[in-house]
């Protein structure tokens, strides 16, 4: 499936690299440099990315903050993360726009759809923090909902394994890949790659999600060309 217009949702922990916390720099460097590239190859691309390298909002939840609170803190970090996603990006040449659904003008533009569009049909890449901008809600759901309304063809969801499994395949050895299943499917058997409300809401958009494994060099690219291993996920 070759795309055209894309987001891929980064989890916070991918630009933690071999660290397993805060920014790597070199795992950085490597990631923007394949958005780059698909970037300068035409594809028009967003990014949802998470803030789990420095605060999940349910970790908040045990330190004996509220839900709202606890959640907050994890928003700022997706901001912390689009920032440096940004710099990264435009340091190998290719301009790119962090937004933000929480308000802060003074480091980065408020989220707008409208404005989001147009910096990507103008060749930036899109870098969307601050999830909804709403507690309650994961970054994969932020993820399919700007998936949705800024008329993407699929939404990436970068992982560290090759697609799809029935179970965790570091853990059970018969865990089965699936090249390809339905957002229905998905809900029923209770896969774990993104939450039900993020599949319930690409199944109602009539949005494609496609799992991959963020390990390879050139990943996105190839995935992007309909290259490369990966499940497809269709309405």
């Amino acid at each position: 499936m070759y795309v055209k217009r894309a987001l891929i949702k980064l989890s916070g922990e991918a630009l933690s690299g071999p660290i397993g916390a805060g920014l790597h720099g070199e795992t950085l460097g490597t990631i923007a440099a394949d958005i780059a590239a698909a970037a300068r190859a035409g594809h028009e691309i967003a990014v949802v990315v998470g803030g789990g390298n420095f605060f999940r909002g349910v970790q908040g939840l045990a330190k004996g903050l509220d839900r709202p609170s606890a959640d907050s803190i994890g928003m700022l970090g997706t901001v912390m993360n689009a920032l440096a996603l940004e710099h990264a990006i435009e340091a190998v040449g290719v301009p790119a726009r962090a937004m933000s659904a929480i308000a802060m003008p003074a480091l980065c533009e408020n989220y707008a759809r409208r404005r989001a569009l147009d910096h990507m049909a103008n060749g930036k890449v899109v870098i969307l923090g601050g999830g909804t901008g709403n507690p309650f809600f994961t970054t994969d759901t932020g993820a399919a909902l700007r998936a949705a309304e800024l008329g993407c063809d699929a939404l990436l969801k970068a992982t560290n394994v090759d697609g799809v499994y029935s179970a965790d395949p570091k853990l059970d050895a018969s865990a089965v890949r699936y090249e390809s299943l339905t957002h229905a499917d998905a809900i029923r058997r209770d896969l774990k790659v993104m939450d039900t409300a993020a599949f319930a809401l690409a199944r109602d958009s009539g949005l494609t999600i496609i799992v991959f494994s963020l390990r390879n060099p050139g990943c996105i690219s190839a995935v992007l060309k309909g290259e490369g291993l990966a499940t497809l996920v269709t309405p």
